[in-house]
């Protein structure tokens, strides 16, 4: 299964986010059955995406997360290419159509 960073402060989210070209950040809050349900299924899923860094930072732990990615609610996810916003996925998440965008993002980022 894919690694994942554990980030927990907004310092540790702007390194991980510059140190990586391609980064999946998956922003959680304790307690949320949705949450921790998908976490394995992004690490799978991830497997398959090699230059694709995976983050998870918790809302409640690193506050400013929120705030600095307009996070209304979680889970969230993010795919940031040189730290910019490229794919945002909500709490309702279809694995099928997530795997679509990704392979069309890397297809592209990699030519």
């Amino acid at each position: 299964m894919k690694e994942v960073r554990e980030l927990k402060t907004i310092g540790e989210v702007d390194a991980f986010l510059a140190e990586h070209e391609l980064s999946f950040l998956y922003v959680s809050t304790p307690g949320c059955s949705t949450c921790e349900s998908l976490m394995p299924k992004l690490r799978e899923l991830l497997d398959d995406y090699s230059p694709i860094s995976f983050g998870h930072a918790d809302a409640s732990e690193v506050e400013e997360v929120a705030e600095r990615f307009l996070i209304l609610a979680a889970p969230i996810m993010l795919l940031l290419i040189g730290g910019r916003e490229y794919l945002r996925e909500d709490r309702f998440v279809r694995f099928g159509p997530l795997r679509e965008k990704l392979d069309r993002i890397c297809g592209l980022y990699q030519k």
